[in-house]
């Protein structure tokens, strides 16, 4: 596992690791067919992506992994031309019996 959570991609493509996690993060996309890839034409928008690289902890501190993200700058978009629906993350189950215990008291 890589220490250090890298600033460019050219440091990425350097680390075996941040490669295997970028790797992880593509087949997402495939297995979660959460995305699709179309002939590009002029009078399209490209939309831009990024790698955002964060290292996962544990409550010591201790790093259990290396995540890659590949994220759309989506500040461009426009509703039901550019995508159809939105994405909203899952939340920690310890989050929702925290919030369910606070609200049985």
């Amino acid at each position: 596992m890589s220490q250090v959570e890298p600033l460019f991609i050219e440091e990425t493509l350097k680390d075996e690791f941040w490669i295997m996690s970028m790797h992880e993060e593509l087949n997402q996309f495939k297995r979660n067919d959460v995305c699709e890839l179309v002939a590009y034409s002029k009078n399209m928008d490209n939309i831009d992506t990024k790698w955002v690289f964060k290292n996962k902890l544990v409550e010591h501190g201790l790093i259990t992994r290396n995540k890659a993200r590949l994220v759309a700058k989506g500040y461009n978009q426009q509703e039901d031309i550019d995508f159809g629906e939105t994405y909203a993350p899952v939340t920690r189950f310890k989050i929702v019996r925290l919030l369910l215990a606070y609200a049985l008291l």
